[in-house]
């Protein structure tokens, strides 16, 4: 009985010792967080009596026909400039670039219109009591992109201008359908025209200057977007391959139509290959004024 004993007090001493560290790395990830956070709010730039602070459908004149279709069909005259918005999502993550390693997912993200850039915080479970602490950011022209099991041991760590901060813009821009009136030429982006369903768009924030392939359905929302290529991976690991997603699920809120689910993909050499799968589950507006 005697081994009994010892063998639950050692069990009892690990689950002890894991508790902490995971304790510890959580205090840890949560610091650093909080200070990417103040970074992200202290290069917010406040709306002047330069930008216009409210949608007006004049604007739409001499846009490509399907742009003008979507801004008529997600906003109305009037509507306010967002100027940062706050969600929340679950989903899937798939951990390897070749097989099917899904893992579930929760977030929290920050998003700021001016200047471009968010902050997007995960905990992904890799195994039961064993998550993977992941942050993804754009902040005052500075990509970002880490993640760390039980936010102490790193397993990506990337940061800087270059590739990396153009990926992390790539991806504000992509995610504008959350935060449509981004979108508007008056807010800086400039549309052209490809076809009767689609257009590029080009957003430029300081030294970068962003095109992105927009895709509007039969109701005249965005259906996809695509980039002809994004850095996949980080650090040495990078390769520059074809980037696209899908929205869907387009529900009303705050007076516009927004997407709420959404898959991420790489067009691989071997196909495509879908890596993220999310659904807003909270989402809430603060406006220029």
């Amino acid at each position: 009985m005697n081994w009994l004993l010892w063998l639950g007090l050692a069990a009892g001493l690990l689950w002890v010792a894991a508790a902490g560290l995971s304790a510890f790395g959580s205090a840890r990830w949560d610091k650093r967080l909080q200070a990417l956070a103040s970074r992200l709010e202290a290069a917010r730039i406040r709306h002047t009596a330069g930008p216009p602070m409210r949608f007006d459908a004049a604007e739409l004149t001499g846009l490509p026909a399907p742009v003008q279709r979507y801004f008529r069909a997600v906003l109305t005259d009037g509507q306010p400039i967002i100027s940062a918005a706050t969600l929340e999502m679950r989903g899937r993550i798939n951990l390897s670039a070749t097989a099917g390693q899904w893992k579930p997912f929760t977030s929290w993200q920050r998003v700021i219109t001016r200047r471009s850039g968010f902050l997007w915080a995960a905990r992904v479970a890799i195994f039961p009591g064993v998550p993977v602490r992941v942050v993804d950011s754009y902040i005052a022209g500075q990509g970002l992109l880490q993640a760390a099991v039980l936010g102490l041991f790193p397993v990506a760590d990337a940061s800087g201008g270059g590739e990396i901060a153009r990926g992390e813009c790539l991806r504000f821009f992509a995610e504008a359908g959350w935060y449509p009136t981004a979108l508007l030429p008056s807010q800086g982006v400039l549309w052209t025209a490809v076809d009767d369903t689609s257009a590029n768009a080009t957003l430029v924030d300081g030294p970068l200057t962003l095109t992105l392939l927009f895709r509007f359905n039969a109701d005249g929302l965005i259906d996809s977007f695509c980039a002809e290529a994004r850095g996949a991976g980080a650090g040495k690991d990078m390769v520059m391959l074809p980037w696209e997603g899908n929205w869907s699920n387009y529900q009303r809120r705050d007076g516009m139509l927004v997407p709420l689910t959404g898959e991420v993909a790489w067009m691989r050499p071997a196909g495509r290959k879908a890596y993220f799968h999310g659904t807003v589950t909270s989402l809430a507006y603060e406006w220029a004024v």
